[in-house]
């Protein structure tokens, strides 16, 4: 067993997991507001639509390899808890294998990967053809930007979360940097904000690839026998395509949230939108915690061992049930202030402050589904993910089918309200079978 697997749980070990995972979500969003910025000062609107819509594109393809940064991390940490340190570099060789394969698909059919996305999403000749300059510099970066899913589930699962902070903050802050220098500096306009962004992820890759420098010590990283073989091969593919499917249902579910809003009216819509950035608030703070419990969960599951698996659930939940009372409190207290900072319409103003409640209840009701996901992640019982999120999608559409029509936007809202208490309870019905598969 390693040393890291021995050392006690304490609440500093937990957060000295979460808190740099919550600082480094925070560079995400300045980011996206620099980039908007940037091609703002060119004073047209299109350039900003072009970057926008090439962003989204490409954001929405890569998030499909996702599940290669929660596979990563339950994998990875189990094999540090067992205390075997060559399987932890051989399962971060697979992921950068996939990220590469992956990365390169892309770039060969980027034609065809264009036209279907401007399919689904039909833009102005003028935006669209920006969209495509844009698109055709950042398609380079695929490999990176899907290995880079993997690097961040391997510090993650070796609790190096600070690494991960530092990762961020190197790439967005370089990506700021350059947006400025090529934008309002040299005049490149859309392309200068993709290049920018393409550099920033090759550089992030190979600062990635250093702060995981301990997975190449030896020779295990080029241990084909080991890093190909059948049986650990299948795992990691069955951890990351139930993963991939309960993703998927999720983010569908917050998609359909979005279109049935737009059916109730543009005001309502907006108002909508203001209210999902304090889900999004919520997001950064507990996705921390969640991270933390994955990491410490993995290594009890790795060392068989219960009561540290246990106690790892408890104190990241903690935490993350305390964080919560926080953001309810400041949400129902604050909210009215940030959503005038938001908007300048009245309506929409109105309209929101109308539906706040739902956003301040939020994260309340969905910290144990949070929680709940980053243990049943680190222990990598990813097929009762799954299974619970099916059962979760269906009671969500029955909400929607009931409450929708009654009560309006107010339905709308309390059936991702259901949503998120379905995910915590069918995982919590599975948690007793989970823990006493460890003990056996």
């Amino acid at each position: 067993m390693s040393a890291v697997a021995e050392a006690p749980i304490t609440h500093s070990r937990v957060l000295k997991i979460a808190v740099p995972i919550v600082l480094a979500n925070v560079t995400v969003p300045i980011l996206g507001a620099v980039d908007t910025g940037v091609v703002g000062q060119m004073g047209e609107a299109a350039p900003i639509g072009a970057v926008g819509i090439g962003a989204v594109i490409l954001s929405t393809v890569y998030w499909i390899f996702g599940f290669l940064r929660m596979g990563t991390t339950g994998l990875a940490s189990q094999a540090r808890g067992a205390g075997d340190i060559a399987e932890t570099g051989a399962l971060l060789m697979r992921g950068l294998l996939v990220a590469g394969l992956a990365g390169a698909i892309f770039i060969l059919f980027q034609s065809a990967l264009f036209w279907g996305a401007f399919a689904l999403a039909p833009a102005s000749a003028e935006v669209e053809s920006l969209a495509r300059d844009y698109l055709s510099i950042r398609i380079w970066g695929a490999p990176a930007t899907i290995a880079l899913y993997a690097v961040t589930g391997w510090l993650i699962a070796m609790e190096r979360t600070r690494g991960v902070f530092i990762l961020q903050l190197w790439m967005n802050g370089l990506n700021i940097l350059l947006d400025l220098w090529f934008v309002l500096g040299l005049g490149w306009g859309v392309e200068g904000v993709a290049l920018a962004t393409l550099i920033a992820e090759w550089c992030a890759l190979a600062l990635g690839l250093w702060l995981c420098r301990d997975a190449f010590g030896g020779n295990q990283w080029r241990d084909r026998a080991r890093v190909f073989d059948p049986a650990r091969l299948r795992r990691m593919l069955q951890v990351n395509g139930d993963i991939m499917v309960r993703s998927v249902l999720l983010t569908g579910s917050f998609t359909s949230f979005l279109f049935i809003g737009a059916d109730l009216g543009d005001v309502q819509l907006a108002a909508n939108q203001v209210l999902l950035q304090f889900l999004h608030i919520t997001a950064f703070a507990l996705d921390g915690f969640a991270f933390s419990a994955e990491a410490l969960v993995g290594g009890a599951v790795g060392a068989k061992n219960r009561l540290r698996m246990r106690q790892a659930a408890y104190m990241a939940s903690l935490w993350a049930v305390g964080s919560s009372v926080v953001l309810t409190v400041g949400f129902y207290v604050l909210g009215g202030v940030i959503i005038d900072v938001m908007t300048t319409s009245t309506e929409v103003r109105e309209a929101a402050r109308v539906f706040l409640i739902w956003a301040a209840l939020a994260p309340l009701l969905s910290v144990a589904s949070y929680m709940l996901d980053g243990v049943f992640i680190g222990a990598t019982w990813t097929r009762d993910m799954r299974i619970a999120m099916i059962q979760s999608v269906g009671l969500y559409v029955v909400a929607l089918v009931v409450l929708v029509p009654s009560f309006g936007n107010h339905g709308l809202w309390a059936a991702l309200m259901v949503l998120n208490v379905t995910r915590a309870v069918t995982l919590a019905l599975r948690y007793s079978r989970l823990e006493a598969q460890l003990a056996a």
